[in-house]
């Protein structure tokens, strides 16, 4: 372990022979964080929508419309953060090896199946 400028314990060179933002705790998603967040506001913005158009009675074939099209705006953001924790989690572990790799393989189709029964 070595220790950041703040005083952060931060883990030594690895089996790679670089410490990763993984290794640091930085998620996958940590880059895009805004990007998602911003995303995420919009579909919350959809949500209220639903919630509107079911307060002011509006024809049920027009708001699920809007469910389908909230849904298909979820979906494809976990689409977007399955594939940043493949790039960022799944590659750190596989280039670690070990039981590592094993594990991040089974959460993330462990994550692909739920997504898949939604």
């Amino acid at each position: 372990m070595t220790t950041t400028e703040a005083g952060a314990a931060v883990p030594s060179e690895g089996a790679g022979g670089a410490v990763t933002d993984h290794d640091r705790g930085i998620h996958g998603y940590h880059h895009h964080k805004d990007e998602h967040l911003k995303r995420l506001r919009r579909i919350e913005g959809q949500i209220r929508g639903l919630q509107r158009m079911v307060d002011e009675d509006v024809y049920c074939i027009d708001i699920l419309t809007q469910v389908s099209a909230s849904t298909k705006a979820l979906q494809s953001f976990a689409l977007q953060l399955l594939e940043e924790h493949l790039r960022h989690c799944v590659a750190d572990a596989a280039v670690k090896g070990g039981e590592e790799i094993d594990a991040k393989v089974e959460e993330a189709t462990k994550a692909i199946g739920r997504l898949l029964r939604t």
